[in-house]
């Protein structure tokens, strides 16, 4: 799900375009975390509302948020870059437990 590297990690995400609302919905295939996004897979509008959703859930700069790969599927790998880890994954898997 989540790699650690060098100023950063890599988050292995799943998401659900065109949902009723936005948010964490699980954990899929044991390998990604499961998003829900409002926006729908038109013209990049799901990536960059995952980025807007990521930003503002872990309280970082959309700037530090990537897509490695993906782009154009709903299996993607984020890079955060100049983020807390740990705080993160806190963040994550408290998001996670509350929706078990």
């Amino acid at each position: 799900m989540w790699q650690e590297k060098e100023n950063g990690f890599i988050l292995s995400v799943r998401v659900l375009p065109n949902a009723k609302r936005s948010g964490i919905e699980g954990v899929w295939n044991e390998s990604a975390v499961k998003i829900a996004l409002r926006a729908p897979a038109v013209d990049g509008q799901a990536n960059k509302a995952l980025i807007a959703f990521l930003a503002e859930l872990f309280k970082i700069k959309k700037r530090d948020i990537s897509i490695l790969s993906g782009e154009t599927s709903r299996e993607k790998k984020l890079c955060f870059q100049n983020a807390d880890f740990e705080k993160i994954k806190e963040i994550l898997l408290h998001q996670l437990q509350a929706k078990r």
